[in-house]
């Protein structure tokens, strides 16, 4: 055999052998001082793909939003407040994707937004990541429409989309 062909048979055995036996990101040895780390979370059961490429996780059977302390047809002065409320389903963090939680989303005065993608952050949705369950609206004098979202830790709409009934108030 060729000394060319020898290194080059060597050579490439020994790549594979380093590649194989080195170890990944998350199977390295922790450091001396760090603090262990925290067992895993399961991801959340995901049904297929969307045409956007995020997978939506299946709603909780029987899992729906409402409204506390306003409904339609209400007259309020602003800033007024607003609560909101969940059934089948766990109240917990952006982040947090344990099956069967998630966190709210206001709608204002916009048709939902498209359910095969992250809920967008702006004037129209405001994500509530820290799991709040109410809030201080400041809108101006007028009719709007308000909807409240149940959304995974992603920010990813459950499949179906759990959504409160649209309701319409005045600010005076």
């Amino acid at each position: 055999m060729s000394k060319i062909r020898t290194l080059g048979l060597l050579l490439t055995a020994t790549l594979a052998v380093a590649a194989c036996s080195q170890k990944s990101a998350d199977q390295a040895a922790p450091a001396a001082d760090a603090a262990p780390a925290a067992p895993a979370t399961p991801p959340p059961a995901p049904t297929a793909p969307t045409l956007s490429g995020v997978a939506r996780q299946k709603a909780p059977d029987g899992t729906a939003v409402t409204f506390i302390g306003i409904k339609t047809g209400d007259t309020v002065t602003s800033p007024f407040k607003v609560g909101f409320a969940v059934t089948g389903a766990k109240i917990a963090p952006a982040g947090t994707t344990d099956p069967g939680t998630g966190h709210f989303h206001l709608i204002i005065d916009s048709a939902l937004p498209p359910q095969d993608a992250p809920l967008p952050a702006n004037a129209n949705v405001k994500h509530y990541g820290k799991g709040q369950v109410e809030d201080t609206l400041t809108l101006p004098p007028g009719q709007h429409t308000l909807q409240i979202e149940l959304a995974d830790g992603l920010h990813v709409p459950f499949d179906p989309p759990v959504v409160s009934d649209l309701i319409t108030v005045t600010v005076k």
